[in-house]
Parts: structure tokens; C-alpha cells; sequence
């Protein structure tokens, strides 16, 4: 890489961060649109993505379109088409989102025990407990788990629904999840959540390089060529999609690939994948951000 590059790189990098301490992300954040969605029943332009937040009471709603908000760091909620979302609680501490109607998945990156991040369909809490993937659908009243696992709050008691299970959200549902083919489910709400993950990836690999030995904690950070916030981690890992993310310094510190390239399915043959059981007290020492207060079930 030319060093005029890698300082117009850096210089972009500086103002990026300036913009995130200005515009920080919060649970509620719309990252991305596509088609047509609307808040509060007016339109949301691409021009609002990154700054426009659900509040108490709103509903994001779809048409034919998709759209992607931001709940607590590193989990992602994406809505389908002609669907909708209404936010309970944007608080960190306790984060909840009511869906009404249609369909979403959530992926979830990276969430720690102080976490109490909930959806609820049909008046039924689903507590999201473990990285993962999961698709709740309102017009079934279902909440599936691809991978990690889930307590949904029936009857009085916390049903558990561990990987590749789901759960009937309603008085009629059996007593205990139910296993499904999670290849055979794997449509179109599934395939557009894999790319837009993918695209978060790149957004990482961007970013965590470009910053280098910054010393930014964890969180969310605005890409402002990808438009749109990617998450940040402490240490390497994958979405639950196989798509790769990073923490800052990575690529500098493992003989500085910057940008894109380094990003995507794991492989297992020395370098990187190595390179994550090689320097976990990197991964670990200095960067880990504080936790988020809550309660729920465990």
C-alpha cells in the first residue's frame, strides 16, 4: 500500500471516529434499508440510516423491502417484507422489541450474562441467551433457534429452546421445543441475513485494520464507506453465518493487511485461525469494554 493512500486511509479512519463519538449508535438504530420501510408511518430515507432510532412505542414497518436495527452491541434484528417492529425498551440494561406482524431474524454476535435482550411475539418474551441465530415469526406466533439458545416465557416458566429447535408461541404449544430442519428452512429472510452479514464482515475487516493500535473499546463504529455501523469485538470470531470480524490492530498486528481481503469463512490452516489460540492475552488484555447490567432468565 502507497503511503499517501495509507494516509488518506488514516485520515478518513480519524474522521470516521469523530462522526461515531458524535452520532454514537443505541438499540433502536436503523443501520440499513433496502426498499421500502417506514417509521411512525413516514418513509425512511437513506439519508436517516445511521441516525434514526426507534423510541418507545414506534414501529419500523416493511413493505417490499428489508431493513436491519441495531440492538445491543453486535446483535443485529432484520425484518422482512411486509412486516413490523415495535420497540419496548431501547435501554442497554434491558432491551425488548415487540413483533407484530411478518417475520425477523436476529443475529447475535457477541452477548454477555448481563444482557437481557428480549423479542416478544404474541405477548410471549423470548430471552436471545447465547451467540447465535434466530427467526421469530408473528403470522405463526414461532420463535426458532438455529444456533445458540433461547427461553421463551409460557405459562408461567421458561421454556428453553436450544439449537435447531423451535417453540409455538401460543396457548396451544407443546411443553417443550420441537427439533426442525434447519438446511430445509434456510429461505429467503435466511439467505439476505447471510449477506448482509457478510457485508458487516468486510465492514469489520475495513475498519479494525485502518485503526490499527487506535485503542477504541469494543462497540459499534460507523464505516463511512460501507454507510452504515459494523461491530467491533475484543477478540476474533465468527457470526453465526461463518463470516469473520475482528478486533482493532488485527491485520496490523498479524503483518498489516488493511481493507479488504482477510474477511469471510473460517479456514483452519495455520495464519489467522492460528493466530486466535497463539494471542488470546492479546484478544483480551486492554480492550474488553464494560459489561451491560440486566437480569432475565438463565
Amino acid at each position: 500500500m502507497s503511503r499517501v493512500k495509507l494516509l488518506l486511509i488514516l485520515s478518513l479512519a480519524t474522521l470516521c471516529a469523530s462522526a461515531y463519538g458524535a452520532n454514537s449508535a443505541r438499540p433502536g438504530t436503523i443501520n440499513y434499508i433496502e426498499g421500502s420501510a417506514l417509521v411512525a408511518g413516514a418513509s425512511v430515507t437513506q439519508k436517516s440510516v445511521g441516525t434514526l432510532a426507534l423510541d418507545p412505542g414506534q414501529v419500523l414497518s416493511t413493505e417490499q423491502g428489508h431493513a436491519e436495527v441495531l440492538l445491543t452491541p453486535g446483535i443485529y434484528l432484520r425484518l422482512d417484507d411486509d412486516s413490523s417492529v415495535r420497540m419496548i425498551s431501547p435501554d442497554l440494561t434491558s432491551t425488548q422489541v415487540a413483533l407484530d406482524k411478518g417475520r425477523a431474524t436476529v443475529e447475535v454476535d457477541e452477548i454477555h450474562p448481563q444482557n437481557n435482550v428480549q423479542i416478544i411475539d404474541n405477548g410471549v418474551q423470548t430471552q436471545l441467551l447465547k451467540d447465535g441465530l434466530y427467526e421469530f415469526n408473528a403470522d405463526n406466533d414461532t420463535a426458532r433457534v438455529f444456533s445458540g439458545k433461547a427461553a421463551a416465557r409460557e405459562a408461567n416458566k421458561w421454556v428453553d429452546i436450544k439449537g435447531e429447535h423451535q417453540l409455538a408461541l401460543n396457548d396451544n404449544a407443546p411443553e417443550k421445543a420441537q427439533h426442525f430442519d434447519k438446511d430445509s428452512a434456510k429461505d429467503d429472510i435466511y439467505n439476505w441475513s447471510s449477506l448482509r452479514s457478510e457485508y458487516l464482515s468486510e465492514a469489520n475487516s475495513d475498519l479494525s485494520g485502518y485503526y490499527a493500535y487506535a485503542g477504541y473499546a469494543p462497540g459499534w463504529y460507523w464505516d463511512p464507506w460501507f454507510y452504515g455501523y459494523t461491530f467491533i469485538g475484543p477478540y476474533p470470531f465468527y457470526s453465526p453465518f461463518g463470516w469473520g470480524f475482528y478486533p482493532f490492530g488485527y491485520f496490523g498486528y498479524y503483518g498489516g493487511y488493511y481493507g479488504r481481503g482477510y474477511y469471510g469463512r473460517p479456514y483452519y490452516h495455520g495464519g489467522i485461525h492460528e493466530g486466535f489460540r497463539r494471542d488470546q492475552h492479546f484478544a483480551g488484555g486492554g480492550m474488553r469494554g464494560g459489561g451491560f447490567a440486566g437480569g432475565g432468565h438463565r
